[in-house]
């Protein structure tokens, strides 16, 4: 079913819930223990609230809604939060496919309310205590009623950040009523949330879904699949380590991707 409210005539406001959530991770190896701390304190600064709060104010744009309200605070030791009130724009974006299944737009924690709607994302930089991996993970969750769409803003919160695995997550809650007092429990066509990804995007990540279509529930998990060294040595050149020793980094920072990939640890 697409675009429910030109199609049918609604007993009032579109009341379905459209929720996204997703988990991105960026690895890299600090040698040193200073090197993990500049990695932390590097993190903290490029994804401070300022920054974050114009990525958020991008994806209301990307998404067709309003800024209202902006709050915003950076923490300490690292980490930051920014809440936003957000309204829908007074007519549905122009976008002719913003009811189709394709993909959107390209381009610490924040949290922002939409009218009806919200969303946060919340950052968590940190390091392996004794083999130097250290881990960066954000978490996104965009929730919005009536016709924008939380999946238009997909492609350009990935390109955002660094993405090593991403982990997705997408639903379409509650029910809406027409005029008839028909209930209609989603408003548009959704196969795979893999169809709401850029073709290139879609080749650089090897990808799985799971999904409940009677219950509107879609997940697909996302691993990088080119892996170049020097990509993840923080602080040091693939140049100051010998063979052997970026054979055991390596080893480290895959055993580490596979196992947030698989949700599980490996032995």
């Amino acid at each position: 079913m697409k675009n429910l409210d030109q199609k049918i005539r609604l007993h009032g406001f579109n009341n379905l819930t459209k929720s996204l959530s997703f988990n991105i991770f960026d690895i890299s190896y600090a040698k040193t223990e200073q090197h993990r701390k500049e990695y932390i304190e590097y993190i903290d600064e490029l994804y401070n609230a300022e920054r974050l709060t114009e990525i958020l104010t991008n994806v209301t744009r990307i998404i067709g809604a309003n800024v209202l309200n902006v709050a915003r605070q950076d923490y300490d030791p690292q980490g930051a939060s920014v809440t936003m009130l957000i309204a829908e724009h007074e007519s549905p974006p122009t976008d002719p496919d913003f009811d189709e299944e394709a993909p959107g737009p390209l381009p610490d924690t924040i949290v922002a309310h939409l009218d009806k709607s919200h969303v946060t994302v919340h950052t968590y930089p940190e390091s392996h205590p004794d083999n130097g991996i250290s881990t960066f993970r954000v978490d996104v969750d965009v929730s919005t009623c009536g016709v924008i769409s939380p999946l238009r803003a997909l492609n350009y919160l990935i390109h955002s950040f660094d993405s090593d695995i991403v982990t997705i997550d997408y639903r379409v809650r509650g029910m809406t009523r027409d005029v008839d007092g028909t209930k209609h429990y989603i408003d548009h066509d959704i196969n795979s949330i893999q169809n709401f990804l850029t073709e290139d995007t879609q080749n650089g990540y090897q990808m799985i879904d799971v999904n409940v279509y009677q219950e509107n529930i879609f997940h697909t998990k996302m691993l990088l699949k080119d892996f170049d060294i020097d990509n993840y040595l923080f602080g040091a050149g693939a140049d100051e380590f010998n063979a052997e020793e970026l054979e055991d980094i390596e080893s480290r920072l895959r055993k580490e991707m596979l196992e947030i990939f698989y949700s599980r640890n490996l032995d």
